[in-house]
């Protein structure tokens, strides 16, 4: 699928495989979304503009890069169960800044309605749209269709999950066929409630202890 990064590293599959367990306790299930996401961050920002610096070293002067964009990235959780990932773009990115976009499931449509929206005022920059799972994709189009209304490029969007369903990638890209999505899985299909199989479970309540 064109526009969709699957990570081929040993140790996401490693930290992957345990995440999934069902037995994993909390702890340890926060520990390998963090290891899991600061892998992914590393991936997805692998494209990031740089420019030219000058530095100074202990033996002489060089020309050095550093990124190019003036503002911070931003992160954006999806509430949530995107607030897991954050710690991981932290590690690699600690001057960040973060925005917040909320939505939940209307049970009766199935559709994403938003209840929570809180970005910066500049989004020209690196925008990194976190979420663990990528299922049926309304969640996600309806995060990046939020970004673009306040101002984003898609360009400047990538979307990071641990998981996604071939499904959800194929309705986002539907939509916004130019988007990154960048993911630790690309799982077999969606069951008859929208789950992903073999998926993980419902991260939110994995991740905060509400099962």
């Amino acid at each position: 699928m064109q526009n969709l990064f699957v990570s081929k590293h040993p140790v996401v599959a490693d930290r992957l495989a345990r995440l999934r367990a069902k037995d994993a306790p909390v702890h340890y299930f926060r520990r390998y979304v963090h290891e899991i996401s600061q892998a992914l961050a590393y991936e997805a920002s692998a494209t990031l503009p740089t420019k030219g610096k000058t530095v100074v070293t202990p033996l002489c002067e060089m020309n050095g890069q550093v990124l190019a964009n003036d503002l911070p990235v931003l992160v954006v959780p999806i509430l949530r169960a995107g607030l897991g990932l954050v710690s991981g773009f932290e590690a690699l990115f600690p001057d960040y800044h973060m925005g917040h976009i909320g939505l939940y499931r209307d049970e009766e449509t199935k559709q994403p309605v938003q209840y929570m929206t809180k970005l910066p005022k500049h989004l020209n920059r690196p925008i990194f749209l976190v979420d663990p799972m990528l299922a049926t994709g309304h969640s996600t189009a309806k995060a990046v269709e939020i970004l673009l209304a306040a101002g984003a490029k898609i360009g400047d969007i990538r979307a990071v999950t641990l998981i996604s369903a071939p499904e959800g990638v194929k309705y986002v890209h539907g939509i916004y066929p130019d988007l990154a999505i960048y993911t630790a899985a690309l799982d077999s299909h969606l069951n008859e409630h929208a789950y992903i199989v073999p998926g993980l479970g419902d991260a939110g309540d994995r991740l905060f202890g509400t099962l």
